[in-house]
């Protein structure tokens, strides 16, 4: 990345502090101007041309001179050991990167660097019974063990479970917080943050210090969804906010996944009623495995061996396919690393599976073929 992108990250915090200024505000914007730099050096007159654009938010925009505040807050993060990522970071997660609202700013710590695109989202009740907390915990082991990695909210029951399960099976998982990285909510796992940013990755759009308000767990929700290629509802009420996580996972185009429950237990009936509206019914890890990695072998957790492919290809195809691995990845990464438009990729994504050469999976994702 180069020094330009990281100096303007003080820029990107401060859009992120202009209230009435969202994710889809902030896409006008960076469309317009170029970079946030450029959008506090903007006039009235410019910043009114943008559709959408409060007359509050341009006040603040124009008078905007905290900038000893954003310094600080820049500091204190390098300080505490997190990462600021922005829209133009290369480590941003491809995957959130895609939803309709990504945060303008991500909050990053631990090796967050290394995640991969096979993401599977656990959540769940946080007054879970015995069998949700186990099957949680099971899921999440088994799926990590086979390279999926695990997100979740750090909450209280399901999604506690679903992280110790992945960590005890020693694979990757992430938390995403509805308060500051600097305030772990519940207090009790404090214990389990640090363990998860020792392998995993936490995640947080909100500043430093930010308390665990009602309000931004919704808000948080949909990072979870749209981090992961698939959501799994283990245990949920009626009025659980699981199935927020639910719907934000649908309106992103992710699969939804619910675990059928009691039928006299309450806390069944979120899960259930998901069911009952199209979500896919799991019984088993390994169902979903097959569905959300085909190329993975459920039972050795491992690539099946492919033979080699001799094939002839032209220099773009040849180019292409050199950077398509056994590990699948997003159109979007590929689009990035390739640098070729998204009409010519998908031509040449199409060619090169006709011929046998890469396998697509669900949720975009493309890796070299397994035979």
């Amino acid at each position: 990345m180069s020094n330009d992108l990281k100096e303007d990250t003080r820029y990107w915090v401060a859009l992120s502090r202009i209230k009435g200024v969202g994710s889809k505000t902030a896409k006008k914007l960076i469309e317009r101007f170029s970079s946030p730099r450029n959008i506090f050096s903007s006039s009235a007159r410019e910043l009114e041309e943008i559709k959408g654009l409060r007359h509050e938010a341009i006040k603040q925009v124009i008078a905007f001179n905290n900038w000893d505040s954003i310094d600080r807050e820049i500091k204190k993060n390098r300080a505490l050991g997190f990462s600021i990522l922005t829209w133009q970071d290369e480590d941003y997660p491809v995957n959130l990167l895609n939803i309709y609202d990504p945060p303008v700013i991500l909050y990053a710590g631990g090796d967050f660097k290394n995640l991969g695109q096979a993401n599977l989202a656990i959540v769940g009740s946080r007054a879970s019974s015995s069998y949700g907390l186990d099957t949680a915990g099971n899921f999440a082991y088994r799926l990590a063990s086979q390279g999926v990695t695990i997100v979740s909210g750090l909450a209280r029951g399901i999604d506690t479970k679903a992280h110790e399960g992945a960590l005890k099976a020693k694979g990757k998982t992430i938390a995403v917080l509805g308060s500051g990285l600097d305030v772990v909510y519940p207090s009790e796992n404090s214990s389990l943050f640090r363990k998860i940013m020792e392998g995993g990755a936490v995640f947080s759009e909100f500043p430093l210090s930010t308390p665990p308000d009602p309000q931004n767990f919704p808000r948080r929700n949909r990072i979870i969804s749209g981090l992961s290629m698939g959501v799994l509802v283990v245990e949920a009420s009626l009025k659980s906010g699981s199935l927020i996580t639910a719907r934000c996972a649908l309106d992103q185009g992710r699969e939804v996944y619910a675990v059928p429950g009691n039928i006299t237990a309450a806390r069944s009936r979120g899960t259930n009623s998901l069911i009952k509206e199209g979500a896919r019914l799991i019984d088993t890890p390994e169902e979903l495995m097959s569905d959300l990695l085909p190329g993975l072998s459920a039972n050795k957790g491992v690539v099946k061996q492919k033979k080699e492919i001799k094939l002839s290809l032209n220099s773009d195809e040849d180019k292409l396919l050199a950077l398509i691995g056994d590990e699948p990845l997003h159109i979007d990464q590929l689009i990035k690393k390739s640098m070729f438009s998204s009409s010519e990729l998908s031509l040449l994504l199409l060619n090169l599976e006709i011929m046998g050469a890469i396998k697509q999976h669900p949720g975009k994702l493309f890796s070299k073929a397994v035979i």
